[in-house]
This record gives structure tokens, C-alpha cells and sequence, in this order.
């Protein structure tokens, strides 16, 4: 195998014409410029200097291993310096994936801050609902992916990191005029006989789930993953909803009210990762601004 070092060593004994004058330019002994050549040349496996006297002429695989030496060397100082800025956060990309509510709160504080903080790292963002978004990581698609779930499922993500950042509550959305609309709190079983509105297939679970607890089945009339929709439809009369606090933060409702419901239903908010990519300083640079942004 030819190392860089070797190269650097042949570059200075074409270019110098001799051995002691490669190691003054390189700071090194005689011997040690002799004794790299003689690695290198087995490394080749072929001779790369005529001795003759005080004098060295290359041969003719060493001048084709001159020629291409510099490039060589070049590319691997060019590697080296970009290395290096990524490791010290001059340079970096982190590959993003959020839920729809995560993106309108969390994520924008998180990334002004780490573009304030480290400029040279660059963040791009796509919009993808778990379970979709924990396959794309495992995929290699994104190096982050801000996920949720309800209660604790055994082994789901076992093999990634998970930084939990906050607990989110999902909280009721009924019309103005509704029965129950200056009420502080509902229990769900009042909301039994309602019309609902449900969200994204893992919530509209956890909704039915909750509800079959309760002592009924609700009657889902409208389902869409689209938050404002969902507000939308409810302050239009057409029936109640329940939506995690996340998103009604980031839409206001209109012609809609907000009442705590009970019992609670709690989903947790995590940032995953793959164990590997936690050690790239950008994607720890990016979990650690998500962390804060969600204890504010």
C-alpha cells in the first residue's frame, strides 16, 4: 500500500535531486529519506530511483508516480481540511425529518439557534409522520428524525438513540357554541354521541383506543393528517376533535374552543438518531438546540 507519506518523501527527492537535500527541505534525517524511499519502492514493486553518484534520476514508474503524486496529495489535503471543519462545526449538513407540528415549534427555534451558533453547518427539512419518518433513518435518508409516540412500545426503537425532549398532552377542540365549550375540563365519555374529527393514523388510533376504554366507539366522520383542517372543520360546527397542544400552539383556532380532557392522553416527543451519527458533531449540535428548544 503507498502511503501519503512516502509520496510526500519522492516529491521532495525529484524536486531536490538528492536524498540530504530532500531531508533538509522535508526536516528529517538522510536515513530516514532512505529508508522511506526503500518502502516505497516495495510498495510499488518496482524500483522509482536510478542512483548514479551523488545524483537521482526517477525511472520511468517514477515519474508516472510523481505525476500523479501531486493530486493525490492535494486531494488528500482538501479531504483533511474539510474533515476537519466538519469535526469543528465550520462545515456539516444534518438531514431533518419532523411530524407536521414538530416543524412549526420545535424546529424553527432549534435551527435559528444552531445557524446563530455554527453558520457553516447547513439543515434541511422534510415533513414525514412516525412510523414513516423512523423508517426513512433507518434507511439512511435523514440523520435525524423528530418522532412521537403514544405510551411505551417494547423494542420499537431499541436500536437508535432517543433523546426525549418534552411530553406532549393532547387537549379537546369543540365549536364556540357547543354545550360543553366553557367547560375547563370533559371527561371523553360526554363526547361520546359526537361527530368526530380525527388526525394522522397513529393519533386516530390512540383516539379510538382511548375512547373504547371509555365505553364506546367514536363516530369518525372526518380524517386528515392536516391540522388547520381539522380546527377548520371544528369551528365550523362539524364536530370535536382532540389534538395535541404542539398543534394548536401553531395554529390558532377559530370559532373553536379548548378544553382539557380527561383522562389525559400524553404522547412523548423524541429526536432519534442512529448510534453512529450522535458522535457527528453536527447531528449532536442539532439534538442538543432541539433539547433546548423544547424546555422553553
Amino acid at each position: 500500500m503507498i502511503e501519503a507519506r512516502h509520496l510526500r518523501v519522492l516529491r521532495a527527492v525529484a524536486s531536490t535531486g538528492s536524498f540530504s537535500a530532500a531531508a533538509r527541505e522535508l526536516g528529517c534525517t538522510q536515513p530516514a529519506v532512505s529508508q522511506q524511499m526503500k518502502a516505497l519502492e516495495s510498495s510499488a514493486g518496482t524500483p522509482l530511483l536510478i542512483r548514479t553518484g551523488r545524483e537521482m534520476r526517477l525511472t520511468q514508474a517514477g515519474e508516472a508516480l510523481v505525476r500523479h503524486a501531486s493530486g493525490i496529495l492535494a486531494g488528500l489535503t482538501a479531504a483533511e481540511e474539510e474533515v476537519a471543519a466538519i469535526a469543528g462545526l465550520r462545515a456539516g449538513r444534518v438531514r431533518l425529518v419532523s411530524f407536521p407540528s414538530g416543524s412549526s415549534t420545535l424546529v424553527p427555534g432549534a435551527l435559528a439557534a444552531l445557524r446563530a451558533e455554527h453558520p457553516g453547518t447547513r439543515v434541511s427539512l422534510v415533513e414525514a409522520e412516525p412510523p414513516r419518518s423512523v423508517d426513512l433513518l433507518r434507511d439512511g435518508d435523514c440523520d435525524i428524525a423528530l418522532a412521537f409516540r403514544y405510551g411505551t412500545t417494547g423494542g420499537e426503537w431499541d436500536d437508535l438513540v432517543v433523546r426525549p425532549l418534552l411530553t406532549d398532552r393532547l387537549i379537546g377542540l369543540v365549536p364556540d357554541r357547543h354545550r360543553l365549550a366553557g367547560a375547563e375540563s370533559v371527561s371523553i365519555g360526554e363526547l361520546a354521541d359526537e361527530s368526530w374529527i380525527a388526525g394522522c393514523p397513529r393519533c386516530r388510533r390512540q383516539l379510538v383506543e382511548v375512547c373504547e376504554a371509555s365505553g364506546f366507539t367514536p363516530r369518525i366522520d372526518f380524517a386528515t393528517d392536516d391540522y388547520p383542517a381539522v380546527m377548520g372543520l371544528v369551528g365550523a360546527g362539524l364536530g370535536v376533535a382532540v389534538l395535541p397542544e404542539l398543534a394548536v400552539e401553531s395554529v390558532r383556532p377559530k370559532g373553536a374552543r379548548t378544553v382539557a380532557v380527561e383522562p389525559a392522553i400524553e404522547r412523548e416527543i423524541v429526536a432519534l438518531t442512529l448510534p453512529d451519527l450522535a458522535r457527528v458533531p453536527a447531528v449532536a449540535a442539532t439534538l442538543d438546540q432541539l433539547s433546548l428548544a423544547a424546555a422553553r
